[in-house]
C-alpha cells in the first residue's frame, strides 16, 4: 500500500477503515470505537490521530492514570528505543515528545527519580543527542545515563528461558522500583518487527548471543525476566515500514499517528503488529518471538479475550 492510501485508510472519519481488506490483522483499530466507561478496567488501550503526548495522556487516563502504576518515592526507569543516530522524522527511535510526557507524569505521580537509557547500536552520544530524546528527557527532569560499557550491567538468571538462561541487564533496570517500556513500532531485518519485546535487547549487554542462538527465542526468553515493565507503551506515531531497524530515507516512513498501551507485553505487540499490517504485510507467524512469548506464559495473543478501549483524537 502506498503512503497516500495508507493515510486515507487511517484517517479519522468516524467510520471503520474500509479502504484496505478487512482481516484479523486489522482488528485493533478497525472495529467501532467504544463509548467511555469509567468503571471498566481495560487490558489494552489503542489511540489514534493525535500528537504523541496527547495520545499518551488519553491512553493513560483510560488505564486509570499513571498513579495506578507509579507510586510516591519510586525510582523509575523509562526505556525508549534510542538505538540509532537518526532524527525523529526517520522513526528509528521513540518519539521524544512521548518520552518527555511519560517522564513528566511519573514525577507528577511522585517518582523520586526517573532514569533513561538505551544500549545503542550507533554511537551512544550521537544517538542520544540526534534522536532528540536526551534533550527531552533532561527537560522533563530525568537522568540520562550511558549503556556502552559492560560494567553498567548486572548478571541475572532466566530459569524459564529456553535458549537464553542467563544474561546481563543494565543496572538502571535492575535497581529500579518500576520500569516503563517505550518502543517504537518498526520493521526489523532480523526479528521482522521491533516492538515491546524486541526493545528488551536494549537492556542487555551481550546482544551477539541473541543473534547466534535463535534470535526470536532469545527475545522471548529475556522477557521472562521477573521484573516486568509496569507499562508497555508502543509509539506508532511514525511507522518505519521498510529498511528497519535504522531506515534509509523518508520513503520508509508513514505518519500513522497511533499508540498502544498495556501491561501485557504480548498483547501490546500483537495489537501493534496487527496495526503494522495496514502499512506493509507482516504475518504474525513470521514475528515468532510474539507467539514464543505466549508459550512462555508472559502474555496473550488472544485479543478477543481482552477488554480493549479504542480512542481517536
Amino acid at each position: 500500500m502506498d503512503r497516500r492510501n495508507f493515510l486515507r485508510a487511517v484517517a479519522l472519519t468516524g467510520a471503520a477503515l474500509t479502504t484496505v481488506k478487512e482481516t484479523d490483522a486489522m482488528s485493533i483499530l478497525t472495529q467501532s470505537f467504544e463509548t467511555a466507561n469509567a468503571a471498566k478496567k481495560y487490558d489494552l488501550v489503542a489511540v489514534m490521530g493525535g500528537e504523541p503526548e496527547a495520545m499518551f495522556r488519553k491512553a493513560i487516563a483510560e488505564m486509570g492514570g499513571i498513579s495506578n502504576f507509579i507510586s510516591k518515592g519510586d525510582k523509575v526507569c523509562v526505556k525508549p528505543n534510542i538505538g540509532w543516530d537518526q532524527p525523529v522524522e526517520m522513526a528509528a527511535n521513540t518519539n521524544p515528545k512521548l518520552v518527555e510526557e511519560i517522564i513528566k507524569q511519573c514525577f507528577d505521580a511522585g517518582a523520586s527519580e526517573v532514569t533513561v537509557f538505551d544500549h545503542t547500536c550507533d554511537d551512544w552520544r550521537k544517538s542520544y543527542a540526534n534522536s532528540g530524546i536526551e534533550e527531552a528527557a533532561k527537560k522533563a527532569g530525568a537522568k540520562v545515563v550511558p549503556a556502552h560499557q559492560e560494567s553498567y550491567y548486572k548478571s541475572v538468571s532466566l530459569p524459564k528461558g529456553r535458549s537464553l538462561k542467563t544474561t546481563k541487564i543494565h543496572q538502571a533496570i535492575v535497581d529500579s522500583d518500576k520500569w516503563i517500556n517505550v518502543p517504537v513500532l518498526k520493521n526489523h531485518g532480523g526479528a521482522q518487527l521491533t516492538i515491546s519485546m524486541k526493545n528488551y535487547m536494549g537492556i542487555v549487554w551481550d546482544r551477539g548471543f541473541f543473534h547466534a542462538n535463535d534470535l526470536q527465542q532469545c527475545i522471548a526468553d529475556v522477557c521472562t525476566y521477573p521484573k516486568k515493565p509496569v507499562l508497555n507503551i508502543v509509539d506508532a506515531y511514525r511507522l518505519m515500514k521498510t529498511s528497519g531497524p535504522r531506515g534509509r530515507s523518508l520513503s520508509d516512513v508513514v505518519l500513522s499517528k497511533g499508540l498502544f498501551i498495556s501491561q501485557d507485553i504480548v498483547a501490546a505487540d500483537t495489537a501493534a503488529a496487527n496495526f503494522f499490517n495496514q502499512a506493509r504485510e507482516m504475518p504474525l507467524d513470521k514475528v515468532t518471538h510474539i507467539s514464543k512469548g505466549e508459550e512462555l506464559g508472559i502474555g496473550t495473543m488472544k485479543l478477543d479475550n481482552l477488554n480493549i478501549r479504542r480512542l481517536r483524537i
